[in-house]
């Protein structure tokens, strides 16, 4: 190709936009490269519900089954918070201790690597493990992210198989078709009856025989063991060497022979019951009314949910194929997390795609014109697609955020195409030729659409700084959104030039002639306003300046929240008995429960774990609980809310009178968000020494929460308790006999829960082996103080226990809870459906005023209150941080600190859009309005910054500072309908709530268009009003632009 001349190069302009004119071939394949690209970048995006949140926080997890929580306190929890409180940088421990379960939290500071924070303490735990009892379990130590929320989970169950066969075949078999998937972490196997050996000495024949049961446990620790034997040298080769002593059968180790002390053998099934059983049932799963097994499938850290949970189900569907799964076997799914994120982005997607729709239609009915319709269309597809890429390069996922972002600027990336074409398109019937045309009107607008892009750049960007929750949660929104503008600016002054100065005539239709009449007559009315505005110019500024008096309650003691609520129909059930309940009397308590929860049209599926609880990798086991899981219907299938059921089923629930059991039922809160370290919306704590003084003051709080308004679920942790047996030593009589308590203690675990000595191997797995008295020895509390302790040896008496001991029957602390190494007890609750948080915890922090405390205690917030008056805190700093930094981008764009004054004044009154949006709707304040409102902040400026420009001009040009404000008003009319109404349209599907998933952002589009919406209300009336007063009658400020700003059809 020739290059091209000087002389043309500089007829058309420079920059950006002149080159672009002048190479239109390379500037639309430029613009088709990137869409190929970004497609290209789209397919290899991560999908999930939210960003990828990784909490600073590190937990350690630790077993030692069927010691009471005091023990495990006092043995475990306080020495494991010893030894990692110092790990580096950690700025709070907290812990709970249950019956056999010890868990102990460590919490770091955000932007803390976590990585490193999980070696650290990984290393300390180590080095602790050496001194905590043998007994206690392999300790656990993982970093708390979503990713250890199960994405799917299945029932299993059959009618043949016993239980112990059932769970034999998932753990051995179906389990490990999973774990080799891409993005699978774990497939945990929950329920069913594991099998276990147990060896049943009888106490009596043993003594009769000179025995004891220590020595059945000798010869099966001497005989039932495989050991390496050393290794055979020869001239050619080194052979191992080991020695298979393990018994493969059941009735081969009842064959195995023990010494007797006056000489002789004896076999093992002549002194003791063999059984080939199951471990104690203590945990009853159903699904659906069906005894089941769980299977919980558990991400990797970053895998995509709904490609695992896609590769789970092909895993499924080629298992059935293939004939691998027994028909005696029914699987079904219990929960599915991939089926909300599906339809939770869908409705992102299709928020995006009806907002760019509406957008354009807002366009098409201003212009008249297909053609420069299509022209300013293209900024939305080609922008998305550079927000793809950058998506894609910046590691960011495809989330209801990202998406949300998109959905948000979709009406904002049209603005600036619109500035665009619109002051082509009156060159061009002014006659110019079609390049000069565009480069000249480029030319004029490039310094307006830079400031307008700044400005709402600058708005935003200070949020990529903020750490914490918020910082993770919306750090990928503001992101999107930034790429999304920037692209959009880009494409004004390039495809827009390019392609409007070929395809672009001033040829007008006779639907344009309706448009053009109508807004004539617009422009007409509001001049002549303007006119009568200006001659009686205190009313507006004080009808305003009263509006926004009024609208600030709303944002000073109106209703406030941190999150929204996401209704993915999920509800969580929690049942507690009293102590003394049995796991049957609870089944069947909970029996009557599960039934009506089934019989609900409402209802999906129905979850049920009797005796504690089983998520994912988690357990806990309790005779005197359950837990249950109801997952609802859609949304789109149900005409209530997950709240509104929850009050039906109280009520339902209510009326049966269940005697000895608390039932609380709560909507489970966003998937992997957790605002606080507490699972409640509500939570006090009390800190102090003493657990009888703690339960005593948390059952004073709650007789002084319980009648507030709002609440509901309300409970304190020490309310849990469990019956513990008392084991008092006659410590005189047990010396005198030459018996410590140890050995007392010893006899005690054999008789009552027993000890697993070794391992049965059979068919390459390893069971349990455990040895323990006959349960006939001691059925009741009664009768323990005939089991028998010691058998008769020379110079001492066969000895129970009720000869050295006293036994009690007491309640115990069922979970006791640490801070900061010290105890607490907390008061929890959930909010009642239509409560805002903060009006909750003033009205609670009200209650509380007065209540005395014990010296060495204090009361403190635990749950999501300390976090909502941060991020209160946060965005209030964030708000003023945007509004100083638009105005210092104006400043700087245009030299001048006066207009910019003008127009960073009129900033604050948008508050009274969104305070009528949110008490018209009903929303409370929450994050993502402040969010909004701080985006308002550089996107409401765009309107006055058209006006006072044009303003300014026509001033310049020699007109008297009311005649130049009330030209301006008639002229920059339609561009501010123009790019107002485009990005209310834009957001509108957004702030509508389009079924799942919208929850999160739609309080944001909300504030956005209500707040904008009124605005231009302000940009129209109050900002004319504002410039007058700060410019007299003869005009003496210097310049605002030195760029002469387009002039609207």
């Amino acid at each position: 190709m020739e290059p091209v001349p000087v002389e043309t190069s500089k007829r058309h302009g420079s920059g950006l936009a002149g080159w672009s004119i002048e190479h239109p071939i390379g500037v639309t394949m430029i613009a088709l490269a990137v869409i190929v690209v970004g497609i290209f970048s789209l397919s290899r995006l991560s999908v999930d519900l939210l960003p990828r949140l990784i909490y600073p926080e590190i937990s350690v997890r630790i077993s030692d089954p069927g010691v009471p929580a005091l023990v495990m306190e006092d043995r475990i929890t306080r020495f494991v918070e010893e030894q990692l409180a110092i790990t580096e940088d950690m700025i709070n421990i907290q812990s709970s201790t249950s019956q056999g379960r010890s868990s102990v939290d460590l919490i770091f500071p955000y932007g803390k690597d976590i990585d490193i924070a999980l070696r650290d303490a990984s290393t300390r735990l180590d080095r602790a493990r050496r001194l905590l009892p043998d007994t206690i379990d392999q300790p656990t130590i993982f970093k708390r992210d979503p990713s250890q929320i199960p994405v799917m989970q299945y029932a299993i169950s059959s009618g043949l198989r016993s239980p112990v066969e059932l769970r034999s075949w998932v753990e051995d078999v179906f389990s490990k078709w999973f774990i080799n998937l891409p993005g699978v972490a774990a497939a945990e196997v929950g329920g069913g009856l594991e099998r276990e050996i147990q060896i049943l000495p009888d106490p009596v024949r043993l003594a009769g025989l000179g025995l004891d049961v220590d020595d059945v446990v000798e010869a099966l620790l001497r005989n039932h063991r495989e050991d390496p034997s050393g290794r055979l040298r020869t001239d050619r080769q080194e052979i191992s060497g080991r020695i298979s002593g393990r018994f493969d059968s059941v009735e081969a180790l009842a064959g195995l022979s023990i010494e007797l002390p006056a000489g002789g053998q004896v076999s093992l099934d002549d002194v003791a019951q063999i059984l080939d059983t199951h471990k104690d049932e203590r945990l009853r799963i159903r699904a659906n009314g069906t005894p089941a097994l769980q299977l919980s499938i558990q991400s990797q850290p970053d895998a995509n949910t709904i490609s695992v949970a896609n590769h789970v189900q092909e895993r499924m569907h080629w298992l059935s194929d293939q004939g691998l799964l027994p028909t005696d076997i029914d699987i079904y799914p219990i929960t599915d997390q991939s089926i909300y994120v599906r339809q939770a982005l869908n409705n992102s997607v299709l928020a995006v795609v009806s907002g760019a729709l509406l957008a354009m239609s807002v366009v098409y009915v201003f212009l008249g014109n297909l053609r420069r319709t299509l022209i300013i269309g293209s900024a939305i597809p080609i922008a998305v697609m550079v927000t793809f890429v950058l998506m894609g390069l910046g590691n960011l996922t495809l989330n209801i955020m990202t998406l949300g972002g998109l959905a948000l600027g979709v009406g904002m990336l049209v603005d600036n195409t619109i500035v665009m074409l619109e002051n082509i398109y009156r060159h061009q019937r002014e006659g110019e030729s079609s390049h000069d045309d565009a480069a000249n009107a480029a030319a004029e607008v490039n310094s307006a659409i830079l400031a307008s892009t700044s400005t709402n750049l600058a708005a935003i960007l200070p949020f990529l700084f903020v750490g914490g929750l918020v910082g993770l949660l919306f750090r990928e929104l503001i992101i999107t959104i930034s790429a999304a503008v920037v692209a959009s600016m880009v494409i004004a002054l390039t495809l827009v030039p390019a392609l409007a100065s070929r395809v672009l005539t001033h040829k007008t239709s006779r639907f344009r002639h309706l448009i053009d009449r109508f807004i004539n007559i617009l422009q007409t009315g509001y001049a002549n306003l303007i006119s009568q505005v200006l001659q009686f110019r205190w009313p507006i500024p004080l009808v305003f300046i009263l509006l926004l008096l009024v609208s600030l309650p709303t944002f000073i003691s109106g209703s406030q929240t941190f999150l929204p609520t996401l209704d993915d129909g999920q509800v969580d059930l929690r049942v507690i008995g009293d102590p003394d309940i049995t796991l049957d009397e609870m089944d069947r308590r909970v029996l009557i429960i599960e039934q009506l929860a089934r019989q609900d049209p409402d209802v999906d599926s129905v979850f049920v774990v009797s005796g504690g609880f089983v998520w994912g990798r988690a357990s806990r086991e309790a005779a005197n609980q359950a837990s249950m899981t109801v997952q609802l219907t859609s949304l789109s299938e149900r005409q209530i809310s997950s709240q509104q059921w929850i009050n039906r089923m109280n009520q339902q629930i209510a009326e049966q009178q269940l005697a000895g059991i608390q039932v609380r039922m709560r909507q489970r809160g966003i998937r992997g968000i957790r605002t606080s370290t507490s699972d409640d919306d509500i939570s006090v704590r009390i800190q102090g020494p003493e657990l009888d003084v703690l339960d005593s003051l948390a059952g004073e709080t709650v007789n002084r929460l319980e009648a507030l308004p709002g609440i509901q679920n309300l409970g304190y942790s020490s309310e849990e308790q469990v019956l513990e047996l008392d084991f008092k030593v006659d410590r005189q009589r047990a010396a005198a006999l030459g018996i410590d308590v140890q050995d007392i203690n010893e006899a005690l675990i054999m008789a009552l829960e027993g000890r697993v000595v070794t391992d049965f191997y059979e068919g390459g797995r390893g069971y349990d082996m455990r040895v323990k008295l006959p349960e006939h020895l001691a059925e009741d509390v009664q009768d323990l103080e005939s089991v028998m302790l010691f058998p008769a040896s020379e110079g001492r008496q066969t000895l129970y226990l009720g000869d050295l001991a006293e036994v009690d029957l007491t309640k115990a602390p069922g979970n006791i809870l640490r801070d900061s190494q010290m105890r607490i007890v907390e008061i929890s609750a959930s909010l009642v459906d239509g409560y805002p948080l903060g009006e909750v915890l003033a009205a609670i922090e009200v209650a509380l005023v007065g209540m005395p405390l014990p010296d060495g205690y204090s009361r403190f917030d635990g749950g999501a209150a300390q976090t909502l008056k941060e991020g209160q805190k946060l965005t209030g700093v964030l708000l003023l941080l945007a509004l100083f930094l638009v105005f210092v981008v104006m400043a700087v764009q245009y030299e001048s600190l006066r207009n910019p004054l003008v127009i960073i004044l009129s900033v604050p009154f948008s508050a009274i859009g969104v305070a009528g949006g949110l008490t018209l709707l009903g929303m409370p304040l929450s994050m993502p309005v402040w969010l909004g409102m701080i985006m308002l902040a550089g996107i409401v400026v765009n309107n006055a910054i058209v006006l006072v420009e044009y303003i300014e001009l026509q001033q310049d040009r020699g007109m008297q500072r009311d005649d130049a404000i009330i030209a301006a008003a008639r002229l920059r009319l339609r561009p501010i309908l123009m790019t107002t109404m485009t990005t209310v349209a834009g957001m509108l599907p957004l702030a509508i709530g389009m079924g799942e998933g919208s929850e999160m952002l739609q309080p944001l589009a909300v504030a956005i268009v209500f707040g904008l919406s009124f605005s231009m209300l302000v940009g129209l009336l109050l900002v004319p009003v504002i410039y007058s007063y700060f410019h007299p009658a003869m005009r003496k400020a210097q310049r605002f632009s030195q760029a002469e700003p387009y002039v609207a059809s």
